[in-house]
């Protein structure tokens, strides 16, 4: 009798696929990171005699969350497809291109390695 030889994924490692995973938690919990703070510098790093709203401010908290969040997943799906264990710089770049329109990715992976080349030479 033959046995049925099913290749498991070695990214598995016993937690669920992200596809069949289904969404546990609301934005609201634990886990996601509060911008508020970093959406007020640049905002007078640009318009010094600007302010915005709390309303707004959460409106952006969860535009950073969600993009964050639809990235990380994204990143994570290439990740499996090509076999590694470990998440890399370009699978984080795929994810990327796959999810935001084409000029805006292009600037987001550009601005992005360039804050992580000053980050590790400083």
């Amino acid at each position: 009798m033959a046995r049925s030889t099913s290749k498991k994924n070695k990214c598995s490692r016993g937690h669920q696929s992200p596809i069949s995973r289904k969404k546990l938690h609301s934005s609201t919990d634990f886990g996601h990171r509060n911008y508020s703070l970093y959406v007020n510098r640049v905002l007078k790093e640009v318009i010094p005699q600007r302010g915005i709203s709390s309303h707004t401010l959460d409106i952006m908290n969860t535009l950073i969350n969600d993009i964050f969040e639809r990235i990380s997943m994204e990143a994570c799906s290439v990740m499996c497809f090509r076999n590694r264990c470990t998440l890399t710089l370009e699978d984080i770049q795929k994810a990327v291109y796959l999810l935001l329109p084409e000029k805006l990715a292009k600037y987001a992976v550009t601005f992005g390695s360039e804050a992580v080349q000053r980050y590790v030479h400083s």
